[in-house]
């Protein structure tokens, strides 16, 4: 498995330069569970919100995206570790702030982006089971 590592170069809190790298990664069932629990499926969404040009809705998922795929890999490599603790610890740094600001004001790395947190064994047909899923209306 291989995951996305970015290296970011920020200003901490205490005013030094500090340059760090951050790993991110989706699995294939972190994916799935994003599709099947996103009316009309995640990926649409998505692209609808992109040819839209929401900005407001984009910004939201782009957040979501980044603090979701976030983590730690464990010493002995047999885990991508990643809990609300840890994204949440993440978001409060400048370094998930120059993050945010780059896919925002990039696109083309918006999607390099996405594309690089994705399972790279994934077959498209895996995504969402075609005719399995039924969508209830919200109570």
């Amino acid at each position: 498995m291989t995951m996305l590592k970015k290296t970011i170069t920020y200003t901490d809190y205490d005013g030094l330069e500090r340059t760090e790298e951050f790993r991110f990664n989706l699995t294939k069932a972190e994916l799935m569970d994003m599709e099947l629990t996103t009316v009309g499926t995640f990926s649409k969404l998505m692209q609808k919100i992109i040819d839209e040009k929401d900005m407001v809705r984009l910004a939201k998922y782009f957040k979501e995206l980044i603090l979701k795929s976030y983590g730690v890999k464990s010493d002995d490599g047999k885990r991508f570790i990643k809990s609300p603790e840890l994204s949440e610890a993440f978001s409060q740094t400048e370094a998930y702030s120059e993050l945010y600001m780059e896919l925002l004001g990039n696109s083309e790395y918006a999607v390099k982006f996405i594309q690089q947190v994705m399972p790279k064994d994934l077959d498209q047909n895996e995504v969402v089971p075609a005719g399995n899923v039924t969508v209830l209306p919200k109570a």
